[in-house]
């Protein structure tokens, strides 16, 4: 008998992880450990299973299950501890020594090396056994290992981990100016129960359409509660885009019940539509969600919403399709969020 680390990316589809839970049942294995992760092209699963077959012989029965680029690594037993707890204690450890954020780092991707690279060496390179984890404006760490390729799961974890080692970031409640790619200037704020009537006149002026994309439904009137839900800041984080005296853009950041992932939506008045305004707000949205210790972040949107679907992929999520043909799920791993600079901030003065 041995301990295996087994990872294999499959395909969204109900059943999938019982095929391969039975595919190492049939092989004799005891499996110990699970984890599911997101990647670019499919969910990672990853197994700690104690299996008297070969790697070969476990490789080929998961591809018979229906895995896709299975990967199969000894493990040992001392990473048969508790995942939540070991993160608890590398955290822990990284608070009391924060110089330390590249051993342990390394300690939590389980990697081979992690080391400081500036400048220049930042540059992500083309190979998936890589990660660059970027730490301040000219540094990084980058973290190799060489047996199992990073996953963007991982990525945002890493990112996550970086953030405990950095200042606290102060809540910000200033406005912000931005400059759209036409060259109108849109001041951006926190949403407050100030703009009620702006935030209505908006849901107002909007069209069926944008506002079917938005709620799934015509909704020809924007109910009360769910204007009173959006400022609720233990709910969420809302920001509305301003100009010339009318609300022009809504954008929410929502709480859910699982601590690591939020969920994001967007309200745009047709006018202001394919100017880089909802690009700019996701982009404000998922550095909130970064700043606040999340994740992932998430959107749910008709299949149909084309200029949604093109903003999300900019940003760097993955889409895939819900049990309803006509409902994609976006996930975006915030720490690999893609780098994206359609519109500017306003120079003070």
């Amino acid at each position: 008998m041995g301990f295996l680390r087994i990872r294999t990316t499959v395909d969204e589809r109900p059943g999938r992880l019982a095929s391969l839970a039975a595919a190492l049942a049939a092989k004799g294995g005891n499996i110990l450990g699970l984890s599911v992760q997101t990647d670019a092209d499919g969910t990672v699963d990853e197994f700690v299973a104690d299996i008297p077959a070969g790697a070969e012989a476990v490789r080929e029965a998961l591809e018979a299950a229906g895995g896709r680029r299975v990967q199969v690594v000894t493990a040992t037993a001392h990473e048969l501890t508790d995942e939540p707890t070991r993160v608890l204690l590398l955290a822990s450890r990284l608070r009391m020594t924060p110089w330390r954020l590249p051993e342990l780092l390394g300690e939590l991707l389980r990697a081979d090396d992690s080391r400081w690279v500036y400048g220049s060496e930042m540059s992500d390179l083309p190979d998936p056994t890589l990660l660059t984890v970027p730490v301040a404006p000219r540094r990084a760490i980058r973290i190799r290992r060489a047996e199992l390729p990073f996953t963007l799961t991982e990525a945002a974890r890493a990112a996550s981990f970086v953030r405990l080692a950095q200042p606290a970031v102060e809540p910000s409640g200033t406005d912000r100016d931005i400059t759209l790619s036409d060259g109108v200037e849109v001041t951006v704020r926190p949403l407050t129960r100030l703009y009620r009537e702006a935030v209505r006149d908006l849901h107002d002026r909007c069209s069926p359409e944008a506002r079917r994309f938005r709620y799934f439904t015509s909704m020809p009137v924007l109910p009360p509660k769910v204007f009173d839900r959006l400022c609720d800041r233990t709910k969420g984080q809302s920001l509305v885009a301003g100009h010339d005296g009318q609300v022009v853009g809504l954008a929410n950041l929502m709480f859910t019940p699982d601590p690591g992932i939020a969920e994001m939506a967007f309200l745009v008045e047709d006018r202001w539509q394919g100017r880089g305004l909802g690009t700019a707000l996701a982009g404000m949205l998922v550095r909130q969600a970064r700043d606040l210790g999340f994740a992932e972040v998430r959107a749910t949107l008709l299949s149909d919403n084309v200029r949604m679907r093109r903003l999300l992929v900019s940003l760097g999520a993955t889409l895939s399709y819900t049990e309803d043909p006509g409902v994609v799920e976006a996930r975006l791993a915030v720490g690999v969020m893609a780098a994206v600079s359609p519109v500017s901030p306003v120079s003070p003065g």
